[in-house]
């Protein structure tokens, strides 16, 4: 998934670093929205909508955002599972149990 970020970074660098939606009144996406919607979008497949999420925030700030993303997730599924964020993201990336 960081490969994809790059990729996207690479080709927005130059581009608007932050866009807005039609209909939303003066309001920039930020990170957060942007990573949500980046992160829901490769889940889906949907390379339309990764390449819109990728270009409303910077490659930076999309990357710190994915990975806030992952942390809150792990932590929620732990929580849910009772068992450690460790072992919880060593089983979503489908690794032994440590």
């Amino acid at each position: 998934m960081w490969g994809r970020v790059r990729r996207v970074g690479v080709r927005v660098a130059d581009g608007v670093r932050t866009r807005r939606r039609a209909g939303r009144a003066d309001r920039p996406h930020n990170l957060f929205e942007a990573a949500a919607a980046y992160v829901s979008a490769c889940a889906e497949d949907d390379q339309e909508r990764i390449d819109e999420a990728a270009g409303w925030v910077s490659p930076e700030a999309l990357s710190f955002g994915v990975n806030e993303l992952a942390c809150r997730a792990v932590i929620a599924l732990a929580r849910e599972r009772d068992e450690s964020p460790r072992t919880v993201a060593r089983a979503l990336l489908g690794l032994p149990a440590a």
